[in-house]
């Protein structure tokens, strides 16, 4: 089976703590950073979709990317993927130059690109920085995929290190797998795929649930790892109530996570609009969520 990522096997895809009026909060930042890295989080998704990267200046991502690289020593992975090349290559020296050590580029979103043009979207990123190069491929939310046959030409390349893989189909990713070069690895971008795409060959998750559950997953991993799939299986199905918690139509990610965070005690504030306030009642709804993953009444941690 599997061993765990060049980034380790549970990554955190970090919700960006803002004050009550809507600023950054760095302080927040680099202790909730702490927090999840002593809560089983092996690296450290910074400016991703969970993270509101697209609400972000670029000046404020740069502060976030130092900020958290000089308070956590595990790998800090910056999102600097947008709509535009230009953008994103402009953003990727940024992120190499504020001490990241690899980027997450997602697929261009909106403009709806040909194949021929995500690849060499990638490959301008790819020729504009020494670090590794993990594509995120979401179709749902960006309106175009990754083709199989575009990532598996990257990868041999080079210019690939790596998916976080959110297309929602274990068949096609173990179709990829099987067609891959060595060294080429998946990440399952989707929590509740987790186990599903461990079983054909992704080596670890970048995930929301892990901000309150990083224990657990990290459980659920090795125990998948080491060939206990029973036990693998059982940690999983304590997760299911995160999963269906972690976003919904009225309550999107990141909202919930964010949510559990505050009523956790750690840093979060609210979400920045579009996303806006979260909606009446999902602060309750992430206190059964803690408390039934703790078998017992829920209490704060911090």
């Amino acid at each position: 089976m599997p061993a765990p990522g060049r980034f380790g096997s549970v990554i955190c895809a970090m919700v960006t703590p803002f004050r009550d009026d809507g600023s950054l909060d760095l302080p927040g930042a680099r202790r909730l950073a702490r927090w999840l890295v002593d809560n089983g989080n092996d690296a450290l998704v910074l400016a991703g979709t969970t993270g509101e990267g697209a609400g972000l200046s670029d000046e404020e991502a740069v502060e976030l990317w130092r900020a958290v690289r000089s308070a956590v020593s595990v790998p800090v992975i910056a999102g600097t993927g947008t709509a535009s090349t230009e953008h994103t290559v402009a953003l990727t020296r940024a992120a190499a130059a504020a001490g990241a050590d690899a980027v997450l580029v997602v697929t261009p979103y909106y403009v709806r690109p040909s194949q021929a043009g995500v690849a060499a979207h990638m490959r301008a990123v790819a020729a504009a920085t020494a670090l590794p190069v993990l594509a995120y491929d979401i179709p749902k939310r960006t309106g175009r995929e990754l083709a199989e046959s575009t990532m598996l030409e990257l990868a041999a390349e080079g210019v690939l290190a790596g998916v976080k893989d959110a297309a929602g189909s274990p068949a096609a990713t173990a179709a990829l797998l099987s067609r891959a070069p060595s060294g080429f690895e998946v990440y399952s971008g989707d929590d509740a795929c987790t186990l599903p795409l461990l079983a054909v060959g992704a080596v670890g998750i970048v995930s929301v649930a892990s901000h309150w559950a990083g224990l657990q997953m990290s459980e659920m991993v090795a125990s998948f790892t080491k060939g206990d799939v029973e036990a693998a299986a059982a940690v999983n199905a304590r997760l299911v109530p995160s999963w269906e918690y972690e976003t919904s139509d009225s309550a999107p990610n990141p909202l919930p996570t964010k949510a559990m965070m505050r009523v956790l005690g750690l840093p979060a504030g609210q979400c920045r609009l579009p996303m806006g306030p979260a909606p009446e009642g999902l602060e309750e709804r992430a206190r059964q969520v803690w408390a039934q993953l703790q078998q017992r009444p829920f209490a704060p941690v911090a």
